[in-house]
């Protein structure tokens, strides 16, 4: 995607020392970007969610392995790394899975041949996404085109939760990435973005990334979806994932279960873009009752984050003084309530045998492997 003409990626190294970030916590109020030169501070950018987005999680833990490697390459800090980055999200599967892959690559390396490698196997994972990403959109844009050509008389209205555009993943994004793909094809679409309380992910990130590409968009309070879609005012929920199980059931930013259920009662379509590494083959199951679903901070439901009249950031209390807060990060959405699930080889039926008919390879060698 391109930041004031320039085609940006959310991360990439910067010389031989560190890797550049866009800060995701300074947006929309402004655009900056930071480098991180330790795995620590890697870490760090992890969990304050600098970074965020499964897909660009798994690709900065990558590099925060490299990072490790290029200060200490034995098996002592290599173990060390995998550790402390492990526990910055519990969530989102990619980061486990980006981790496993670098050290699968790397552990039976020499020390001396460490840090390049897992350089090597950290680009590897940033490019693919990339490619994952690009793919999954052209797959979104063909079922906005297939609405597109059902209702030629408007814009196709999109919902979408959280921030599933390319400041999630490398580059071009999940959900989003069809509405970028139908866009730039000249498709009439508008999208209506959820505020996505507690963070606002949707309001600061979503919309602002829709603005600077130029694509039609509206901003709703979370609890307005049902409210639309009873109005026919929504053609399609578009939403992505931090984790997916072998059976179908979706594990995305709260709120996201309740945005399924309204979609079923009003008989709009309601599909999820799924990028491959996010799709957790170890739950074989239908239900995910296994996944750790982060607890976040109070201070996201008690506080809010903007800019004041005069320009500056500032963060205030909602909430009386003593309230407690409760802020789970995640829910989980059941596969019975999911039209299809868009990955990279095309839609499969949010199920275990229609999952396992795309990518067959993983489905048959899932016992116990990340």
């Amino acid at each position: 995607m391109n930041v004031d003409g320039k085609p940006t990626r959310t991360i990439r190294p910067a010389g031989d020392d560190a890797v550049e970030i866009i800060d995701q916590t300074a947006l929309p109020q402004a655009f900056v970007v930071r480098q991180l030169r330790s795995a620590a501070e890697v870490a760090g950018a992890i969990a304050s969610m600098q970074v965020r987005g499964a897909p660009l999680i798994g690709a900065a833990a990558a590099y925060g392995i490299w990072l490790a490697m290029r200060a200490d390459a034995s098996d002592a800090a290599l173990a060390a790394a995998r550790a402390m980055l492990l526990v910055t999200r519990p969530t989102a599967v990619n980061l486990r899975w980006a981790l496993d892959t670098v050290v699968a690559r790397i552990g039976p390396l020499p020390p001396a041949a460490r840090a390049g490698a897992a350089r090597a196997a950290a680009d590897a994972i940033a490019d693919d996404d990339v490619a994952i990403n690009r793919a999954i959109g052209e797959h979104g844009r063909a079922l906005i085109d297939g609405l597109a050509r059902a209702r030629p008389a408007r814009p196709i209205n999109v919902l979408t939760h959280c921030n599933a555009g390319w400041l999630a993943t490398v580059d071009w994004g999940t959900a989003l990435a069809g509405v970028y793909a139908a866009h730039d094809a000249g498709v009439p679409v508008h999208v209506w973005v959820d505020e996505t309380r507690p963070r606002n992910q949707g309001a600061a990130l979503t919309a602002w990334e829709l603005g600077a590409h130029g694509v039609p968009h509206t901003v709703i309070v979370d609890n307005a979806g049902g409210h639309l879609m009873q109005r026919g005012d929504v053609d399609v929920v578009l939403v992505g994932t931090d984790r997916t199980t072998a059976a179908g059931d979706v594990v995305n930013k709260i709120g996201t279960y309740l945005k399924a259920l309204a979609a079923r009662d009003c008989g709009v379509p309601f599909y999820v873009a799924a990028p491959s590494p996010s799709i957790d083959w170890t739950i074989d199951a239908a239900g995910a009752a296994g996944i750790p679903i982060e607890e976040r901070s109070a201070d996201e439901v008690t506080t809010v984050a903007g800019t004041t009249a005069a320009g500056d950031a500032a963060r205030v209390q909602v909430t009386p003084p003593g309230s407690r807060a409760h802020n789970p990060g995640f829910d989980v959405t059941p596969a019975r309530l999911v039209t299809g699930i868009i990955t990279e080889r095309g839609v499969a039926p949010a199920s275990r045998e229609g999952l396992a008919r795309l990518f067959p390879e993983r489905a048959a060698g899932a016992k116990g492997a990340p």
